[in-house]
């Protein structure tokens, strides 16, 4: 405290300490979470951070002191991007307010999570006494739900269209449609993640004969979300990745090098494009479904087949929690009718003599 009062910064009455704002401590959370986390956060999701706070939490909250972020607070920020804001749109022709898109509600977790990590960082450095609670009042139990996937009709439905269309693809497209084709069945039968499939490489995948169930599988390393994992294919998934390894390169003609991408390219919109035609873009839920939905039909397939539920979170480097939530609620295959319609037999019971069994 001298040497604060000698260099004059020692607080007073009428020299209040400053405090800092939210936006004071937003900039130093993200110069520290971007040097800490590199090497463990893809750029992408960094930057994800970086646009939440400069585009809605910042505009909102940058100049409150940090200590007055409370409960009440964050729920005026929710009530804030739950109102429909009218802004004057520059294209139209005549000038008239719109009014702007409400955001998602996993769009609104993102930027609580974003602004859980900054109170943290304040709580770190003692600036805050405790995280107030950040939790969505007036919230209902969710509902039970699953994620879209191909039902066994729908997906043969789906792997018919995609090999009718690699026949009959123009030239400039034919190698596309064939790459398609076999990437759909190839994701059905292994339950890769798109991003783990995109990252895929030729000397990452091993063809081997399993000997506990006599068939011939792929042996995949895994490079994604996870880490590094391992993956074993169904059999299904080996005549389309030896098509795969065997098609010649479009422009070159040559062969798939081991360091070669499995899967170059994007086939999004193409896949996309060809849900629309057959009608499949969107489950009964409305639901849209994308390349994530061949995991989770993979996933769902193994359940209808009786597959164990650690092994198959295991193969798929997830959670039994995640598969018990979002998958197994759905399979009619996991209830077992003898369990569920059993009887318990009447009791059956014989009148004692008294007099006998005195004597």
């Amino acid at each position: 405290m001298r040497g604060q009062a000698a260099t004059g910064t020692l607080p007073s009455a009428d020299k209040p300490r400053h405090e800092p704002t939210f936006r004071e401590v937003a900039d130093q959370f993200m110069k520290e979470y971007s040097v800490i986390t590199t090497g463990q956060r893809s750029p992408r999701w960094v930057q994800g951070h970086d646009i939440r706070l400069r585009v809605h939490l910042l505009p909102f909250l940058g100049d409150v002191p940090i200590s007055e972020v409370t409960s009440g607070k964050i729920q005026e920020y929710r009530v804030h991007r739950m109102t429909p804001q009218e802004e004057k749109n520059p294209n139209a022709r005549d000038n008239r307010p719109h009014k702007n898109k409400l955001p998602a509600p996993k769009t609104l977790h993102n930027e609580i999570v974003t602004l859980r990590l900054v109170l943290k960082a304040a709580l770190r450095r003692g600036l805050i006494e405790g995280l107030p609670d950040l939790s969505a009042p007036f919230r209902k139990n969710g509902k039970v739900s699953h994620r879209a996937w191909f039902s066994p009709n729908e997906y043969k439905q789906l792997y018919t269209a995609t090999r009718e269309y690699a026949k009959t693809a123009r030239p400039q497209n034919k190698w596309t449609a064939e790459q398609l084709h076999d990437f759909v069945l190839f994701m059905a039968n292994t339950g890769l993640r798109p991003d783990e499939a995109a990252n895929l490489q030729h000397r990452d995948v091993e063809v081997v004969h399993d000997i506990d169930t006599d068939e011939t599988i792929l042996v995949i390393e895994v490079r994604g979300k996870r880490g590094v994992g391992y993956c074993k294919s169904t059999s299904g998934a080996v005549k389309p990745y030896l098509r795969l390894k065997e098609r010649p390169k479009p422009r070159t003609n040559d062969l798939p090098k081991p360091d070669d991408q499995v899967f170059p390219g994007s086939h999004i919109k193409m896949f996309n494009n060809l849900l629309n035609r057959i009608n499949l873009k969107s489950d009964r839920d409305n639901q849209p479904r994308t390349a994530y939905s061949l995991r989770h039909t993979y996933i769902c397939l193994r359940l209808m087949e009786g597959a164990d539920v650690y092994q198959l979170a295991k193969n798929c480097r997830t959670s039994v929690e995640m598969i018990e939530r979002h998958y197994a609620a759905h399979i009619k295959n996991l209830l077992d009718t003898s369990l569920i319609n059993t009887r318990k037999p009447k009791g059956r019971t014989r009148p004692i003599n008294t007099e006998e069994e005195d004597l």
